[in-house]
C-alpha cells in the first residue's frame, strides 16, 4: 500500500480545501506523519479515515499549539473522533477538531461537510430554494372549514389574517395554537394541517395583528425562521348545480358541498395577487426548468451536474473503505480523471426534443384565479402550493395530451361531482393520465412524432368514497361521451383507444399498482358511449415499438416516457454488456420486459424480475407477440428471489426435485409451446391482471395458489422437452433499471456476493441512488463484519451515508469496479437524465 499511496505534499491550496481529495487518510502506516506545520499547505486532508494513520513522533504530542493558528486549524472534524467518538492519539495537539464545539469555519466561511452545522446549513438551503419567500405559497383550497375537527370554523378575513411560513411539518392546528399562546400572541383562530409548512392565523383587531407580526416575524423554530405573509382572497366562480342542491343521498351532502358551493375563498400569499405570474412560478418553469436554454447548453449543464454527483461516489467510497485494507485501484486512479470514479464518456442527445413524453399525469385542482384546472401543480403541497396551471406552455408535452387535458377540464366545469381538495383530502376527480402508443419508425421532430401516435389510453383517477353510485354512473357516461366527442371534433382527429377509471382513496395521487381499475367503452358515434359490464371487458392495452419490437402496455405498467431515446439507452446497455450466445441476462426491475426482449436475440436466455403483476403479464404477452422464446419472467420482489435465481442458473446443476426457489411469488415462463403459462393451466398472473376491471387486485388469491405454483415450478425451470435440467451459462450479466429509490439492500447483497456474476450494467434515472448503491457494490469488504446497531441514527443520514453504514456489514466478497459511464438524455428541458454505468470485477 505504501508504494502506491501518495506521500507528496499537495500542490495548491485548492487541494487543501477539498475535504475529499485522494490524498486523504490511507497513507503508509510505516511512515510517521509530520507534526502540525506552520504552513497550511502541508496539512493533510480533513477526512482521513483511520486515526492512527496520521501518527507523529512520540515527542510530537508534547509540542505546543502553534502560536500563529494556521488558516485550516480545527476547521475539520477528526476522522478518528467521527468514527470512535473519542479523542485520537494526537491529543490536544491534533490539528483536527474533536467535537462541534472546537470546530472553526473554513477560510471561505464554510463548515466541514460532515459536521452538524454544515448538514443543517444544507437543509436550510434546500428548503430555502423551495420556499425561499412567502410569495411561493399558493394555496387555492379553502381553509375556513373545520378541517381538523376542533370546532374552530372561523372564517379568514384577509385584513385581519396572516400566513405563517416555515412551521414544522408535524404540527397540527392544536400545536400551532399552543405555540401562539406560549408566545403571548392573542388570536381569533389558527389553522394548520399536518405535513405542510404553513399555517393561517386570524385576529380580532388590527392591534392584535400588528403585535403578533412584531412577535412572530423572524422567530426561530428549530433551524428555521418563521416568515409572516399576507393572505389574499380569491373568489371562486360560482356554479349552479342542481345535483348539489338536491343530492340523491343526503348523507353525502357535506362531502359535495365542502368542495363545491361552500368553497368561496382561496388563499395565496404575498405576490401572487394578479395570478399572472407575479409569483414567479409557472408550469413551464416548474416542469421544464431548462426550457429557456438551447438544447446544447442543456446537455452541457446535465453533464457537469453528473460529474459532480459521480465525484461523490469516489469520496464516499474512500470513506467507506475499512481500516487496514488497501484502497481499490479505481479510487487511486480517480486523481488522474479529476476525482471521477470512472470516465464519463459524454451524454447522448434525445432524437426528439419537444413533445416527446408518451405518458403525462395531469393533476386536477384550482388555478390561482379559482378556476377548475387540469394541468401541473406549481410546487409541493407541503410547502403550501396547491395551485394548478394548464400544460400548454410545457414543451415536453404533446399536443394530443394537452388537448385531452383541455377536454377533461371543460367537462369538470359542468360535473356534479367535486374535484379533489388537497387540504381536506376529500372530493372525487383527482387526476388524468394520458398514455400514447406510437407506430414503428423514426421521427426527428415533434410534428412527425405526433403524427406517429396511433393509440391513446386515458386513465382518470377518482376517489369514490362517500358518493352515490347512480350519480357516479351518470357522470362516467357523460365523461365517456365528452372524450369521444372531443376526439372526433378535433382536427386532426385524436386517437382514442381506451378509457379507464382508477379508484384510489389515498392522500397523494400516487396510487398502488393494484388499485381497482374499471374500463369505460368508447364509441365513435357521438352520444352512443356507455359503460360496459366490467366482467366482459378485456383489460385495456395500447402498444408501442422499440427496436422494431411491439410492446403491449397496460394502464399501470412502466414504460420509458421517451420511446426513441429509450432505443439509444437499451442499445448502449447491450453494447457495454458484451452479450453472446452463452450469456445469461438478468433483467432486474424489468417492467414490461423492454430491455430483456430487445436484447434477447443476443443472448442464450433472459430472466426478467418485476414486482408489478400486470407488467409481468405484459412482458409475457410481449414475448409471445414478438416470437421470443428464450425469456422467463418472474413476478416477485427482486430482493425475495434474486439470490435463488442466481444460484439456480449459475451454480452446478442440481436435481430438479430440489430446485424450489424460496421467496418467489409467481413464475412465468415463455417457450414455443407455453409462452405465457408455467403449465397447461391458465396463468393466475394473467387472470388476476385481467380481473382488475371488476375490482379484484393483482395479488388476490395469491396465497392460496402459492403452494400449487411452487409444485409446478419444475416445469418453468426445464427446457422445451421438459426433461433436461436447467441450462447453466458461463457468462452471466445483470442489467438493473431500478426506480428512483434505487436497488433494495438485499438485491445489492445478492449481486455483490455471488461470484458468478462478473458484469453489471446499472441504468439509473436518479444518479444519487446510483451513487449510494455503487458504494455498497464497489467498496472492499471489511475483515470483521460489523452488525448494524439497532438505533435511529440512520433516519438523519443521507443515502450515501446509509450506504457507507451498510457497507460495513457486507459479507466478504470481491467488489465491483466502475469501468465507464455515459448519460442518455431521456428528459429534454428538465434537469433529469438517465445515467448508465458499467461495473465489472
Amino acid at each position: 500500500m505504501s508504494s502506491s499511496s501518495p506521500t507528496t505534499e499537495p500542490s495548491s491550496v485548492t487541494q487543501l480545501l477539498n475535504p475529499h481529495s485522494p490524498l486523504n487518510g490511507h497513507d503508509s502506516t510505516d511512515q510517521p506523519q509530520p507534526p502540525p506545520p506552520q504552513d497550511p499547505e502541508n496539512q493533510p486532508k480533513d477526512d482521513a479515515v483511520p486515526g492512527d494513520k496520521r501518527k507523529r513522533e512520540e515527542n510530537d504530542d508534547d509540542d505546543p499549539k502553534p502560536s500563529v493558528v494556521p488558516p485550516l486549524w480545527k476547521t475539520s472534524l477528526c476522522s478518528y473522533f467521527r468514527r470512535e467518538s473519542a479523542s485520537c492519539s494526537h491529543g490536544s495537539g491534533c490539528r483536527y477538531a474533536h467535537g462541534e464545539a472546537e470546530l472553526r469555519p473554513r477560510p471561505d466561511n464554510t463548515w466541514d461537510p460532515t459536521s452538524e452545522r454544515a448538514k443543517k446549513q444544507k437543509l436550510e438551503e434546500e428548503d430555502g430554494d423551495q420556499c425561499a419567500a412567502p410569495d411561493n405559497v399558493m394555496m387555492t383550497e379553502a381553509v375556513d372549514d373545520d378541517d381538523d375537527g376542533d370546532g374552530d370554523v372561523g372564517g379568514l378575513d384577509p385584513e385581519l389574517s396572516k400566513c405563517l411560513v416555515h412551521l414544522p411539518r408535524n404540527w397540527k392546528s392544536e400545536k400551532l395554537k399552543d405555540f401562539l399562546s406560549e408566545k403571548g400572541v392573542q388570536f381569533k383562530s389558527a389553522k394548520k394541517k399536518k405535513g405542510m409548512t404553513l399555517g393561517f392565523v386570524s385576529f380580532q383587531s388590527v392591534e392584535q395583528l400588528q403585535t403578533a407580526v412584531k412577535e412572530l416575524d423572524g422567530i426561530s423554530i428549530g433551524n428555521k425562521n418563521i416568515k409572516v405573509a399576507d393572505v389574499i382572497p380569491r373568489s371562486f366562480e360560482k356554479k349552479t348545480k342542481s345535483a348539489m342542491a338536491l343530492p340523491q343521498n343526503p348523507q353525502k351532502t357535506t362531502d359535495v358541498e365542502l368542495d363545491g358551493e361552500n368553497v368561496e375563498d382561496s388563499v395565496v400569499a404575498n405576490g401572487a395577487e394578479d395570478g399572472n405570474g407575479t409569483s414567479g412560478r409557472s408550469a413551464r418553469k416548474v416542469v421544464t426548468p431548462l426550457a429557456h436554454m438551447p438544447y446544447g447548453d442543456q446537455l452541457e449543464h446535465k453533464k457537469n451536474s453528473l460529474m459532480q454527483i459521480l465525484k461523490r461516489l469516489t469520496r464516499n467510497a474512500r470513506k467507506a473503505c475499512p481500516d487496514g485494507i488497501p484502497l481499490p485501484e479505481w479510487i487511486l486512479k480517480s486523481r488522474e480523471i479529476g476525482g471521477l470514479p470512472c470516465s464519463l464518456e459524454g451524454i447522448l442527445a434525445s432524437p426528439v426534443v419537444n413533445g416527446y413524453r408518451n405518458k403525462c399525469e395531469f393533476s386536477v385542482g384550482y388555478s390561482l384565479q379559482g378556476k377548475i384546472t387540469v394541468g401541473f401543480m406549481l410546487g409541493n403541497f407541503r410547502e403550501g402550493v396547491t395551485a394548478v396551471e394548464e400544460p400548454f406552455d410545457c414543451p415536453n408535452v404533446s399536443r394530443i395530451s394537452c388537448k385531452y387535458a383541455s377536454i377533461f377540464q371543460e367537462f369538470l366545469q359542468h360535473s356534479s361531482l367535486p374535484v379533489w381538495n388537497r387540504f381536506k383530502n376529500i372530493g372525487f376527480w383527482r387526476q388524468l393520465t394520458v398514455r400514447e402508443g406510437r407506430r414503428p419508425g423514426m421521427a426527428s421532430d415533434a410534428e412527425n412524432c405526433e403524427a406517429n401516435i396511433a393509440e391513446v389510453m386515458l386513465i382518470v383517477q377518482v376517489s369514490s368514497t362517500g358518493f352515490d353510485d347512480a350519480q357516479i354512473t351518470s357522470d362516467f357516461e357523460r365523461l365517456a361521451q365528452a372524450f369521444s366527442a372531443g376526439a372526433t371534433a378535433s382536427s386532426p382527429y385524436l386517437p382514442l383507444t381506451a378509457l379507464v377509471i382508477q379508484d384510489h382513496r389515498g392522500i397523494s395521487n400516487a396510487a398502488p399498482a393494484d388499485a381497482p381499475l374499471r374500463s369505460l367503452s368508447i364509441s365513435k358515434g357521438e352520444g352512443s358511449s356507455e359503460m360496459q359490464a366490467t366482467d366482459n371487458v378485456v383489460e385495456p392495452k395500447i402498444h408501442d415499438y422499440i427496436s422494431n419490437l411491439r410492446f403491449c402496455i397496460s394502464p399501470t405498467a412502466f414504460f420509458q416516457v421517451n420511446t426513441l431515446a429509450a432505443e439509444k439507452l437499451y442499445s448502449l446497455a447491450g453494447d457495454w454488456a458484451e452479450l453472446g450466445p452463452d450469456t445469461l441476462l438478468f433483467d432486474v426491475c424489468c417492467g414490461t420486459g423492454t430491455i430483456g426482449l430487445t436484447l434477447a436475440h443476443h443472448v442464450g436466455m433472459v430472466i426478467g424480475i418485476e414486482m408489478n403483476a400486470s407488467a409481468v403479464s405484459d412482458a409475457c404477452r410481449n414475448a409471445e407477440i414478438n416470437g421470443i422464446t428464450n425469456c422467463r419472467f418472474v413476478s416477485a420482489k427482486a430482493e425475495d428471489v434474486m439470490r435463488s435465481l442466481l444460484e439456480e442458473y449459475i451454480n452446478a446443476p442440481q436435481k430438479q426435485e430440489n430446485n424450489v426457489i424460496e421467496g418467489i411469488d409467481e413464475v412465468v415462463a415463455t417457450d414455443e409451446e407455453k409462452p405465457i403459462s408455467t403449465d397447461n393451466k391458465p396463468n393466475p398472473e394473467v387472470n388476476s391482471s385481467h380481473e382488475l376491471e371488476s375490482g379484484k387486485t393483482a395479488s388476490e388469491g395469491l396465497e392460496t395458489d402459492k403452494q400449487e405454483l411452487r409444485s409446478q415450478l419444475q416445469s418453468s425451470c426445464t427446457s422445451e422437452n421438459g426433461n433436461a435440467p436447467v441450462k447453466h451459462f458461463s457468462n452471466v450479466v445483470a442489467i438493473v433499471d431500478p426506480p428512483r429509490s434505487g436497488l433494495h439492500p438485499t438485491v445489492i447483497k445478492a449481486l455483490r456476493t455471488h461470484p458468478g456474476l462478473r458484469k453489471l450494467v446499472y441504468i439509473s434515472c436518479n444518479p444519487e441512488s446510483l451513487v449510494a448503491n455503487a458504494i455498497e457494490l464497489c467498496t472492499p469488504s471489511p475483515e470483521k463484519i460489523e452488525k448494524n446497531k439497532n438505533n435511529r441514527a440512520w433516519r438523519n443520514m443521507s443515502s450515501a451515508g446509509l450506504a457507507r453504514h451498510r457497507a460495513k456489514s457486507m459479507p466478504a466478497s470481491e467488489p465491483f469496479q466502475p469501468v465507464k459511464a455515459m448519460a442518455v438524455d431521456l428528459f429534454p428541458h428538465t434537469i433529469h437524465c438517465e445515467l448508465v454505468m458499467l461495473l465489472e470485477r
